[in-house]
């Protein structure tokens, strides 16, 4: 599968949509797909975010031609699953033909209608997520979390040889903006004879991206890896919110349970992978010693492409400072590049057992830890596991999050030649 640009991430098209020229996060350029509901109620529907706009897909299918109106269509329903099950090139005709419509000044009249201001709409988590697994490809975080428990010995043997992975909690799975409350379980203190119930206290963020899994396979096929770009559809912003006390206990011998399946936080729109077509970058060479993939991991083309160049950076807003009216601090930034394996890997591996993946399925990348002081993904990692607090501009430090505190994250891909596009915000406040 080749990687290549076309007319609609031509940097000087502009859209006769005004909000969008300039756009930080959504030009014309990107036209990701999410789901809203219009000002003054009105079922959810498919729509394509554009400036500080939402296009109703539905309302214009019938001013678009072949595959683009069939994907309209299917667009126009409470979930896009359908949509992203029919594969890339329905996304891909369908992103086309919007470009179209809305670089062309003599759509205006017709398409205006179907536009909405994007403050006035509700949004709505744009699948039905019906399965979802995070992966820990962030190496620089596996080390840094290795350290903290296993200091001469970060890393355990199988990291560089297998995606490491474990399946989540589907249903806690929330949109960005509602709030996360905090949660209770089992903790025991190092020098505790038995363990306490009650809630967390050590409540942390996790800096990643959500991979969608857009045409899925049938049980008992597995996905080759030159085939795996075309099972995936687009990625979104996600925040895997972590217990740290309550995963310290329960996590031997079978990994994270009660500590990560009380929420995790998506960002609302999906940014395809044809809209991000012009960052595509080489996947980062393995240090000297590294063992390569296995062979069913290995693709030239996936590793000279699979990797994406988008920047990330979190964010806090703690109740003091939105009292004051402070701008939101930034914790700290870093590249999607911190990825051990690419996107293809971790679904060529997810279904190299004969393992089904379906429309809509989401796979987290993992806390990304960019290796550099300032790239941090956690507060565990920053704080060095709650030992060394950071202090707040205001004064407040952190250790962990407390009750009142906003996370924020936010993620964008620039490159010369190339209008930047983003992937919105993915946010929520901590409730006790």
């Amino acid at each position: 599968m080749t990687v290549e640009t076309d007319f609609t991430h031509d940097p000087s098209a502009t859209s006769w949509v005004d909000s969008a020229n300039g756009h930080p996060h959504f030009p014309v350029q990107n036209l990701p797909l999410g789901v809203f509901s219009p000002p003054g109620g009105g079922d959810p529907r498919g729509g394509m975010a554009i400036g500080d706009m939402i296009l109703d897909l539905g309302d214009i299918a019938g001013l678009l031609e072949l595959e683009a109106a069939n994907a309209a269509r299917l667009a126009g329903g409470a979930t896009l699953n359908d949509l992203l099950a029919r594969g890339s090139d329905s996304l891909r005709a369908l992103r086309q033909g919007v470009f179209k419509l809305l670089t062309e000044e003599g759509n205006k009249r017709a398409i205006g209608p179907a536009l909405h201001k994007a403050a006035d709409c509700d949004l709505y988590l744009p699948v039905t997520v019906g399965d979802y697994t995070d992966f820990y490809t962030g190496i620089h975080h596996a080390e840094n979390i290795g350290s903290l428990f296993r200091p001469d010995n970060p890393l355990l043997p199988n990291y560089k040889y297998v995606p490491i992975g474990y399946h989540g909690r589907s249903s806690s799975i929330r949109l960005s903006g509602v709030d996360v409350k905090r949660p209770s379980g089992q903790t025991k203190a190092p020098d505790a004879d038995a363990p306490s119930f009650g809630p967390s206290k050590r409540l942390d963020y996790e800096l990643e991206m959500g991979i969608w899994v857009g045409k899925g396979n049938a049980l008992g096929h597995p996905i080759p890896i030159g085939e795996a770009e075309e099972h995936i559809a687009g990625i979104s912003i996600l925040n895997d919110w972590s217990a740290r006390d309550i995963q310290a206990w329960e996590y031997q011998p079978l990994g994270p349970f009660l500590a990560k399946n009380f929420h995790s936080t998506i960002s609302p729109w999906i940014v395809t992978m044809d809209a991000l077509a012009p960052f595509r970058v080489a996947q980062p060479a393995r240090p000297e010693g590294d063992p390569a993939p296995l062979e069913y991991l290995y693709d030239e083309h996936d590793q000279a492409t699979g990797a994406l160049g988008v920047t990330m950076d979190v964010f806090i807003s703690t109740a003091k400072m939105r009292e004051d009216g402070a701008a939101p601090h930034r914790l700290s930034t870093g590249p999607m590049t911190a990825m051990y394996w690419t996107a293809a890997q971790l679904v060529t591996h997810h279904a190299v057992g004969g393992c089904n993946l379906r429309p809509g399925d989401l796979l987290g990348t993992g806390t990304l830890t960019s290796g550099k002081e300032g790239g941090e993904g956690s507060l565990i990692e920053l704080t060095r596991g709650g030992k060394q607090p950071i202090e707040l501009p205001n004064g407040e430090t952190r250790t962990f999050l407390e009750d009142g505190d906003e996370v924020i994250m936010t993620a964008y891909a620039e490159k010369e030649g190339f209008a930047r596009i983003g992937l919105g915000e993915c946010r929520a406040v901590i409730v006790g």
